[in-house]
């Protein structure tokens, strides 16, 4: 995976609380890289059901692939983003809860 799962983490905190910091996180999105966004993308169909998690190079490739409009303006068009994420994490046997601890204490 190309984007850390802190990174992920803090994305997730911050839809959560989309009300009061989408302007904080659609910065942070607009701040990955290409490969850390298409990675994002990715995880969130996984979490969303657009792919299995066997898929994981397949839906990387085609978030590559698809990138017509920019990350954070897809992302920040679903209003399950936070879930879709998690459950996309959850499926690759990948734990960010320790992560979002870590975010929400300051460490």
């Amino acid at each position: 995976m190309d984007i850390s799962e802190r990174k992920i983490a803090q994305v997730v905190l911050m839809a959560h609380e989309m009300d009061r910091a989408e302007g904080e996180l659609r910065a942070f999105i607009e701040a990955l890289n290409e490969d850390e966004a298409a990675n994002l993308v990715a995880v969130y169909w996984i979490g969303r059901g657009t792919f299995d998690a066997d898929d994981w190079d397949e839906a990387v490739e085609t978030a590559f692939n698809e990138a017509s409009a920019p990350t954070a303006d897809y992302l920040l068009g679903s209003p399950h983003l936070a879930d879709h994420l998690e459950a996309g994490m959850e499926a690759l046997g990948l734990e960010i809860s320790d992560d979002e601890d870590d975010l929400m204490r300051g460490t």
